[in-house]
């Protein structure tokens, strides 16, 4: 017997744990304390080397913003992050009224042979439901919103980011740390786990 199509938008991923959240706008330790030392240091021997990314972790990170966030009469939590092979997913609630619902997002990053990555959105799911060209339709009209109102560095790098997701658009993703500039030439998604071999970048 087939299920219905309430049903199988309200279904529950076995898998979804929503983090909690210890909401600090200034303060990230895992990012402030761990990643971004280790990146400084090493940026400073001009040597590749490789930044891993803890996925129990990734809720640190997320507490620098405020959630839930709202959007056009939707709620939407924070997510619970997985590193699964080759693989980010993203999983939230989104509410809608009185209605809860749990979204699943999968990205799959690739690395070309110029350096550049494309952060490639492979699937959207509402509950066991695959909306995935609707999900891209609306979220290009949000990013077409935004991107017209980016002036910071910080806003440049999500407006890239959305059009590498939305459209398949690369871009470089090299930065610059106290006058070291590093690009990743290696991107590895295992279990739980996300690894950037990160190499010196002269241009």
């Amino acid at each position: 017997m087939l299920a219905s199509p309430v049903l199988l938008l309200l279904y529950r991923p076995s898998r979804f744990n929503p983090p909690h959240l210890v909401y600090d706008e200034q303060v990230s330790p895992y990012l402030t304390h761990e990643l971004l030392p280790h990146i400084y240091n090493n940026a400073q021997l001009g040597e590749p080397f490789d930044l891993i990314v803890i996925q129990n972790k990734t809720k640190d990170i997320l507490a620098l913003t405020q959630w839930p966030k709202h959007f056009d009469g939707f709620t939407f939590s924070a997510p619970q992050v997985l590193f699964v092979p080759d693989s980010i997913v993203l999983m939230g609630k989104m509410a809608a009224r009185s209605a809860q619902f749990v979204v699943t997002v999968v990205a799959e990053p690739t690395l070309d042979q110029n350096g550049l990555v494309n952060l490639r959105l492979a699937k959207v799911k509402v509950g066991a439901v695959n909306i995935t060209p609707f999900a891209r339709v609306i979220a290009k009209k949000i990013y077409k919103q935004h991107s017209t109102t980016t002036n910071s560095d910080a806003e440049n790098w999500q407006t890239q980011i959305a059009a590498s997701l939305l459209n398949d658009q690369p871009f470089d993703p090299a930065f610059e740390i106290e006058g070291k500039k590093v690009r990743p030439d290696k991107i590895s998604i295992t279990q739980g786990k996300l690894t950037i071999r990160l190499a010196p970048a002269s241009d």
